[in-house]
C-alpha cells in the first residue's frame, strides 16, 4: 500500500476539498451608458456613480 513521503498541509488539504474554484469575473454593460462593469457593483462614468441604470450620487454638480 501506497503512503506518502510527507504529511499534506490542511490549507493544501482544503484547497482541494473546496468548491469554490476560482473563475473568470463576468462582465455586465450597462444599457443607460453602455458602460462596461462587474455585476452587481456600483460604477462611475463621466462623474456619476450608476447601479442597474439609476445614478447613485453625481459629483459633477458639487464641482461646478
Amino acid at each position: 500500500m501506497a503512503h506518502p513521503k510527507r504529511k499534506t498541509s490542511k490549507t493544501r488539504r482544503d484547497k482541494r476539498r473546496t468548491h469554490y474554484k476560482a473563475s473568470a469575473s463576468q462582465i455586465a454593460t450597462d444599457k443607460t451608458t453602455g458602460q462596461d462593469h462587474l455585476y452587481h457593483r456600483a460604477h462611475w462614468h463621466e462623474g456619476k456613480l450608476y447601479y442597474r441604470g439609476k445614478v447613485l450620487a453625481d459629483t459633477s454638480e458639487e464641482t461646478e
